[in-house]
């Protein structure tokens, strides 16, 4: 593609009416100074002594309803450790609640390293000339896919693409289509990629409708800070991700489009974490009032050290590992049904001491190179990765451990094929139904990653954990206690992808 195709490509990117439209009186819905308002303590009043407020907040928490800024600002000035103690059992009572001792895993595939931004805190932005840059072919993709379906066995990808015209909506939708023609025998069945979430740049609404209707699951964009200020001033207003009001309005374009499940994140460490919990919280209930939903996910990742990017090294708010956990357990008290991502950009200490805070998906086998799935050399390669993943634990390995914790990995897809997105599956997260729906069929599919592909000692710590989840069953389901059984004795025999 040459210069001048480029420069028209940028020109048409961000249609202005698709910008404006949502804003109110020519502002967005994140208020700066109020928030920065809520966020000091009065001098006369401790938060953490405040009981009786906070437990009327962590009751409204576990009827699984949103917190206002206010009830959450509130939460974040408490410094008490018994009252910290209390809010992490409420927030492992609404994880338990919501979503049961699932966690839901998958691996992230990037699809190019080309991008036309220029982030402080990327190692990708387009200045760095210490990153090897490509676009994975239809056949590189393919193999990528071969290796995470047939030889690890994930069977939901987040699939990444830089914001450039080599990897532009036709690109994306060619690459979904792709990876969701792969079909790879195992020892008992096929491994296969049932669901594609997707992590890009913000589109229009007729882009967003061509990947709709192509197959995307969720549709991820993180607006990396939520503070005007620091926003502006790590990325150049002269690219198209300088644009505030661009990036924040991309989930209500989405909803628009008829996509029904939208992931938001922040990137911790670029300002004050109590200032980016608080805008997720805003974008969360602006959601909520504009379109009835709110986040599908919430991410958080922590910048990571980076090839030739200094300010990955010297983090102008770097958060430390309790601060961040304050966060998590904030956020699943304030949004108490969305789903919650922890990356492996955190340590396997890290992520395993998370997992009671309400965590609820984390990625495995995870490699975040160019085509570094399908390549032999284990090692990280910085110059060819957006930064350096903290957790390198396999797939196999991050089972275990989880299983030795009485917690199950689920392989689940079938809400998103049995129209349980959107509405209908908030309505059901919030009354605790759909964890019962995803309790089945973690099991079931445990049963087949266990048969495909565990070793023996993975599957004999697996087998402890599907024993305690059948007796569950049993006790708490008991009506479709007998056609589950069915179920999991026809996957045991070797069929698969059955479900509720």
């Amino acid at each position: 593609m040459t210069v001048a195709m480029t420069r028209t490509w940028l020109q048409k990117r961000i249609p202005e009416d698709q910008k404006v439209k949502y804003l109110a009186n020519g502002r967005d819905f994140i208020d700066d100074a109020a928030i920065e308002h809520m966020l000091v303590a009065p001098a006369s009043q401790d938060g953490s002594k405040d009981a009786s407020r906070i437990r009327d907040i962590l009751e409204k928490s576990r009827a699984i309803q949103t917190l206002s800024p206010d009830e959450t600002a509130t939460l974040l000035h408490v410094t008490d450790p018994g009252m910290l103690a209390e809010m992490e059992e409420a927030a492992l009572a609404i994880k338990k609640k919501v979503y049961d001792n699932r966690i839901v895993t998958f691996a992230p595939l990037y699809m190019s390293t080309r991008c036309v931004n220029n982030c402080a805190y990327c190692g990708l932005r387009s200045e760095n000339t210490a990153m090897t840059r490509g676009v994975l072919s239809q056949e590189q993709v393919r193999s990528e896919t071969e290796v995470l379906a047939g030889d690890i066995g994930h069977k939901r990808l987040i699939a990444v693409y830089g914001e450039h015209p080599s990897s532009d909506t036709d690109y994306i939708a060619e690459t979904l289509k792709t990876i969701y023609s792969v079909r790879m025998k195992t020892k008992h069945g096929i491994g296969s990629i049932r669901r594609v979430n997707v992590n890009a740049a913000p589109m229009t609404v007729e882009d967003l409708k061509v990947l709709h209707e192509t197959g995307i699951g969720t549709y991820q964009v993180f607006q990396e800070t939520y503070h005007h200020e620091t926003y502006r001033s790590v990325h150049p207003a002269n690219t198209i991700k300088g644009d505030y009001a661009w990036r924040i309005y991309c989930m209500h374009r989405a909803l628009e489009a008829g996509i029904d499940d939208v992931g938001i994140g922040a990137l911790f460490g670029l300002y004050d974490w109590k200032f980016e919990v608080m805008g997720l919280l805003h974008h969360a209930i602006e959601l909520e009032n504009r379109f009835g939903i709110g986040p599908h996910t919430i991410s958080f990742p922590r910048i990571e050290p980076a090839e030739n990017t200094p300010l990955s090294l010297a983090q102008p708010h770097r958060i430390s590992d309790a601060e961040f956990k304050r966060a998590v357990i904030v956020l699943r008290l304030a949004v108490p049904y969305t789903g919650m991502i922890l990356t492996a950009r955190e340590s396997a200490a890290m992520r395993d001491s998370l997992v009671p805070a309400g965590i609820t998906q984390m990625d495995a086998s995870s490699k975040v190179g160019l085509g570094a799935y399908s390549d032999t050399k284990p090692e990280q390669q910085p110059n060819r990765q957006q930064f350096i993943l903290g957790d390198t634990r396999s797939l196999e390995e991050l089972i275990r451990d989880l299983a030795d914790t009485g917690n199950i990995t689920s392989f689940c897809t079938a809400g998103y094929r049995c129209g349980r997105t959107g509405k209908c599956i908030m309505d059901l997260l919030r009354t605790g139904q759909e964890g019962k729906f995803c309790k089945l069929n973690a099991v079931i599919t445990y049963r087949e990653w266990l048969d495909d592909f565990a070793s023996e000692p993975t599957r004999v710590a697996g087998e402890k954990v599907i024993a305690k989840e059948i007796d569950e069953i049993r006790m708490k389901m008991p009506k479709v206690f007998d056609a589950f059984m069915e179920n999991y004795s026809r996957t045991q025999k070797g069929e698969r992808d059955l479900f509720f």
